[in-house]
């Protein structure tokens, strides 16, 4: 009896798995057919929507507007500064504004909002952004100091816009902040569930946060939307500043309300401190302690504690054994 070889083999092999391909077309119909059902999210749409990878780009970017000579391999001075700005800032309004654009012709289909012009529209608010450009320089400035007159263990300012993460989520709340008031769709939030996913820090870009802003550390922090964030804050990390849990018809209501704390000048809030509710005033100069939950204003120039629990401390087991074996 001849024995099949292993070309053979294969060849069965390749036919069996011919069997299994034709069944690819069937599985395509299905995910086709899945897009019409109204338990499916899909984009299916001639209108592109704004692409996130694009918009990480022009967060790199402004990265190398914000802080220039950081960010980058050649050398800058005074000789190419204008020309590196010049380079930067153009390539950064032709992208932006090409995703803004998306976005607001995206809204506009998407909800069938009357016409709004969106291709001008996209290039007004492009322009109106970059002239901001140099007010945020500066607010990032005051932040960056805040970090060093605050933590001990900071070396410098190259020190702490190259490695904090608190700066880094910090300065793409703020530009994040600066389009979501010129009503700019779904753009600034993809900004900052970015800088969450980097760095673990998560801040709506509505919430208005004052200057000299420092979180410490940061793993964890969460500012809600409607915070109100006054000059001079330090938080550290696990810090919630959040929303008291509602049920769905009280969420509709609350929606467009204020459901988040207010923090005035000079706050420090330690780790793992969760405050909530939107009629929470945390007084100024106050400082509240880590652990500490919170759902009732406080005073200005207070001191929020937890009551010091009691420890107990005891000799560890091999100890132990080592005093009986003495006694022996």
């Amino acid at each position: 009896m001849k024995r099949s070889s292993n070309g053979d083999k294969c060849k069965n092999e390749l036919k069996e798995a011919k069997h299994y391909r034709r069944e690819v077309p069937a599985v395509v119909d299905g995910l086709v057919a899945s897009c019409s059902s109204a338990g499916c999210f899909d984009h299916v749409s001639a209108e592109p929507i704004p692409h996130r990878e694009a918009i990480i780009d022009i967060l790199h970017r402004l990265a190398l507007i914000l802080y220039p000579g950081y960010f980058v391999r050649a050398r800058l001075d005074s000789t190419n500064l204008e020309y590196y700005l010049g380079e930067q800032v153009t390539a950064l309004y032709e992208t932006l504004s090409e995703q803004i654009i998306l976005s607001i012709r995206h809204d506009c289909i998407r909800h069938n909002q009357p016409c709004v012009h969106c291709e001008p529209l996209g290039h007004q608010l492009t322009v109106g952004f970059l002239r901001k450009l140099p007010e945020l320089r500066t607010t990032l400035a005051k932040d960056i100091r805040a970090a060093l007159e605050d933590d001990p263990a900071a070396k410098g300012y190259d020190d702490i816009i190259f490695s904090y993460p608190g700066i880094r989520a910090i300065t793409i709340y703020r530009i994040a902040h600066e389009l979501y008031h010129l009503n700019i769709p779904l753009i600034p939030r993809i900004m900052t569930e970015y800088a969450h996913s980097r760095t673990g820090i998560d801040i709506h870009p509505g919430a208005h946060i004052g200057e000299s802003f420092f979180i410490d550390h940061g793993t964890g922090v969460v500012i809600g939307e409607t915070c109100e964030i006054g000059n001079r804050v330090r938080i550290y990390q696990g810090v919630t500043l959040g929303a008291i849990s509602l049920s769905k018809l009280e969420v509709k209501k609350l929606r467009s309300k204020k459901r988040h704390p207010s923090i005035e000048d000079d706050v420090i809030i330690y780790a793992n401190a969760t405050i909530l509710g939107g009629d929470t005033v945390v007084g100024a100069r106050s400082v509240i302690g880590g652990n500490v939950w919170l759902t009732h204003s406080v005073p200005p120039d207070t001191e929020v504690f937890i009551k010091k629990q009691d420890l107990i401390f005891g000799a560890k087991h091999y100890k132990k054994q080592a005093a009986k074996q003495k006694l022996r």
